[in-house]
């Protein structure tokens, strides 16, 4: 049975997550691992936030006007990714365990210092088409081992997307797509080794519900901000988590 503080701090930090996601379109998996992971293992995290970020991903994939072309450019890259992250936890690179909770969260850490300084910087990076075919499936692979290793599905699929140019819409529906294969591999990863087990799954339902709160204010929220400042914030909030967690946590 959880504590009362803990399941406090489960349903705040996904309002918050979930809210990030409304604003922006993404976050939510990022968030909810690097704040959970103050409070629990990133194994323990990751178990809590696969189902409500696959439902939410799987909305987003699902709501947008591009479907099936973007499916027929991306799934090499979509299908690396899902394959990556059993590889990682078939060579042993999967730290998502009980046992490898504190190196787990200074990979953690680490992956989210380098988000955090990619979207600091906002340094602007453009993949031509003719490089997709033999560019995205290792950076699938890498994305599919970073999220064994962190609970983090983001990096670097998610820089790779937002360089192929694609309109607001279809970006923000590709995003989903990625983000929905992943939490569908890391969701058996996590089962696998017995991090998600009945009693998470229940919080972790229950967690879905709360995330869907945040998001919908979000999108409320988001016609009254400037998405340039709140993405810096956002940005700059993951990058102090990051040093948080690598070098100052124990």
């Amino acid at each position: 049975m959880l504590e009362t503080s803990l399941i406090l701090a489960i349903a705040i930090t996904f309002v918050i997550a979930g809210f990030v996601k409304g604003v922006l379109g993404q976050g939510l998996p990022t968030v909810a691992v690097g704040l959970l992971a103050l409070t629990m293992s990133p194994g323990e995290a990751a178990a809590l936030i696969v189902i409500p970020s696959l439902v939410t991903n799987i909305w987003q994939a699902w709501s947008g006007p591009s479907l099936v072309p973007l499916i027929q450019r991306l799934w090499p890259t979509l299908l690396a990714a899902f394959l990556g992250t059993f590889l990682a936890s078939a060579l042993g690179l999967g730290l998502l365990t009980p046992e490898a909770a504190s190196v787990a969260r200074r990979a953690l850490g680490g992956a989210l210092i380098v988000y955090g300084l990619l979207g600091v910087s906002r340094i602007q990076i453009r993949v031509p088409p003719r490089a997709e075919p033999w560019l995205g499936p290792p950076l699938g692979i890498a994305t599919g081992i970073v999220a064994s290793a962190t609970g983090v599905v983001m990096f670097p699929i998610i820089p790779y997307i937002q360089a192929l140019g694609l309109e607001r819409d279809d970006l923000v529906q590709a995003q989903g797509l990625s983000f929905m294969v992943s939490s569908f591999a890391l969701m058996f990863v996590v089962l696998g080794n017995g991090t998600l087990n009945t009693a998470n799954a229940a919080t972790s339902l229950a967690a879905m519900a709360v995330s869907f709160v945040g998001m919908f204010l979000g999108q409320h929220v988001r016609q009254f901000l400037r998405p340039d400042v709140f993405r810096f914030l956002f940005f700059l909030g993951m990058l102090a988590l990051g040093v948080h967690l690598a070098l100052i946590h124990r």
